[in-house]
Order: structure tokens, then sequence, then C-alpha cells
């Protein structure tokens, strides 16, 4: 009888420390599983019908978009001939292209991972092969003055092995509206019955 109470006893011990490491997120990850409810809290979720404050939400789980990491390894310097470009008047509706043109001055085969508009309306192309010690290339950049009117300035960020990793382009100009022209507003949904 001795020894059976001894063994009760050992065993409520035993699920009294396994409780509470489980309680403490000492198994998280070591059979795979997920505690949804702590993930939900960093996250401002609700799970299982029980709402967690979005004040508990961790600063990180903000919603951000995540940004393209710059080429690890080792970097290099880039020279362009020209950051900015003004392409004058256009017309409402055009579009403006041009090629900003670099050379890689430095010693390191140059990698750009990203080439980012401001907005929709400029969309940048790029080469995707790394361009070696000494070789050249061209970014062109493509603005829509669909919808535009009046004096417009957009930028384009370059992701690369650089020093500093980000690189910045301007496209700018004026798009002269026609006459009583408006600038188009986004569609109307019809009224309901």
């Amino acid at each position: 009888m001795e020894n059976s109470k001894k063994i009760q006893l050992g065993l409520l011990g035993l699920v009294a420390v396994l409780l509470i490491a489980n309680f403490t997120g000492a198994f998280d990850g070591l059979f795979g599983a997920k505690n949804d409810v702590r993930d939900a809290a960093r996250q401002g979720l609700e799970v299982a019908g029980n709402a967690v404050s979005p004040d508990a939400a961790a600063p990180a789980a903000a919603a951000k978009p995540a940004e393209p990491a710059a080429p690890t390894g080792p970097t290099t310097t880039v020279e362009w001939s020209e950051t900015e470009f003004d392409y004058g008047t256009v017309d409402q509706g055009e579009k403006v292209n041009h090629n900003y043109k670099f050379t890689n001055t430095g010693s390191e085969p140059l990698i750009i991972s990203n080439a980012k508009g401001s907005c929709g309306c400029t969309v940048p192309s790029w080469p995707k092969d790394p361009i070696p010690p000494g070789g050249s290339g061209e970014i062109q950049v493509q603005f829509d003055s669909k919808g535009k009117k009046g004096v417009q300035s957009k930028r384009v960020t370059i992701t690369a092995n650089t020093d500093p990793v980000q690189s910045f382009l301007t496209i700018k100009g004026e798009v002269s509206a026609p006459e009583g022209a408006a600038t188009p507003a986004a569609p109307v949904a019809p009224a309901a019955q």
C-alpha cells in the first residue's frame, strides 16, 4: 500500500510539472504544434469565439507589406548617368518611357533584387541577371498619365547589393488635361432599390 501511494504522488507531481511546462510554452514547437490562443493574442485575432483585444497584439503584427530583402554577400557600387528625368508637359493619357543608365563601378557583380514605383502609374523594369564589374545596364521606367493632372513627380526605389542598399530615381513633369476635364473619380456603386 505504501508503494502505491508513492507512485500516485509521483504521478500527480509529474502531471503538475507537465501542466506547468505546457502553460509556460516549454513544449511549443516540440511536436510541430502551435499555441493558437497565444499566437492569436499576439496578432489581435479571435480564437474559438474568444475575442482577443487588438491592444494585446505585438507591435510587429502591424499590417505592413513585406520589403524585399537586399541581396546578401559582398557589396558593390553603382554609378547612374542620371537619377532624375523631366519629361516636360504631356497630354493626359500619354505614357512616358525613360531608360536610366548605370554602370557597376565596384569589384563585385551588381545584383538588383527589386525596383518599385511610388504608385501604380510608375512601372520599372530592370535586369534580373547580375551585372559584372565594369558592366552597364539600364532600368526602364514607364509613367502612365491616365487620370493625372498638373505637376507630377514619381519615385522609383532600387534595391541592390550596394551601400546604401537603396537608390532612388525620379520621373517628373506636368500633365495637361483638356479644358473642363476633371480627374476621374472612383466608380460609384449603383443605389440600392
